[in-house]
């Protein structure tokens, strides 16, 4: 197996595995979410946490600063 077809295989096998890490997430946080009546109400380090990711993240995410406090 050349270097190629061996990085393309760790390179699908990790896309692979951080696909199934955001479906088990973002299915815990819908389940929680409907647990949860009234607003959640966050910290400030919290708030800032979250924040600090969605920029990261990016407008590709859905994810602004503005949205993590909510």
């Amino acid at each position: 197996m050349d270097w190629k077809r061996l990085l393309a295989y760790i390179t699908g096998s990790v896309d692979q595995q951080l696909l199934l890490r955001n479906e088990y997430l973002a299915a815990e946080n819908r389940i929680l979410r409907n647990q949860i009546t009234g607003r959640l109400q966050l910290t400030d380090g919290e708030r800032s946490t979250l924040a600090a990711i969605g920029k990261k993240l990016g407008k590709k995410a859905g994810v602004t600063p503005t949205s993590a406090g909510r």
